[in-house]
């Protein structure tokens, strides 16, 4: 079992960039299917970009494709979202999540194990 901790979050003007991180904790981290989702005030959680065991799949949402990336480090325990042209719907709490013994997934039933999210904010 991997506990997650995000970091990076904060505030930015529309148009600016914010690069989220994930750091996991435990030894089994290379087995887990990594994704990130988002969920804004009074709406439901969704997804944002997924990556697979070695990094070398990813998928994003719509809504963020051609503007995020997705990026993992194994050695690091770590996953990364670099965000680039950023908009005000993009204003969320955003989740770190795992799903082990998963190769790739985008299923938010697949994760069981998530960060406690980090906030983004972005205003125009």
């Amino acid at each position: 079992q991997i506990q997650l901790e995000e970091s990076g979050g904060g505030s930015v003007q529309a148009g600016g960039s914010l690069r989220l991180s994930c750091t996991a904790s435990g030894s089994t981290f290379s087995t887990y299917a990594m994704a990130w989702f988002r969920q804004a005030p009074g709406k439901e959680r969704e997804f944002v970009a997924a990556v697979s065991w070695s990094g070398g799949r990813t998928g994003y949402a719509d809504a963020v494709k051609d503007r995020f990336t997705v990026s993992r480090d194994n050695a690091k325990n770590k996953i990364t979202l670099q965000m680039n042209g950023l908009k005000d719907e993009d204003t969320a709490v955003y989740y770190c999540a795992g799903a082990g013994l998963h190769y790739y997934t985008e299923s938010p039933n697949d994760f069981r194990t998530w960060g406690p999210g980090t906030q983004v904010t972005v205003s125009s």
